[in-house]
């Protein structure tokens, strides 16, 4: 455990953006599985909508660092990939 101020300062920052970014996480997690839901479901209309939440969810994850941007951006393509696939 932590002995001067500035570490014990440091840990309990550390814990709370730990919390927050597993908050994050979890949202983005879930705003992909229900565009997967949808996807599997064949309802078109319903994912591109879920789609735009979940691209919009998967950006602000990243400009928070909870994620790397480059995830966030491959995770959203390869929505929009299967999204598109419906219709073909």
């Amino acid at each position: 455990m932590a002995n001067h101020k500035s570490a014990i300062k440091r840990h309990k920052q550390n814990l709370v953006r730990n919390e927050r970014n597993r908050a994050n996480r979890t949202r983005a997690k879930n705003a992909a599985k229900a565009v997967q839901e949808h996807i599997l479901a064949r309802d078109k209309e319903q994912a591109q909508q879920q789609l735009r939440l979940a691209s919009s969810v998967l950006d602000k994850t990243a400009g928070k660092g909870a994620i790397h941007w480059k995830k966030a951006a491959r995770k959203i393509s390869r929505m929009q990939r299967a999204v598109n696939a419906l219709s073909a």
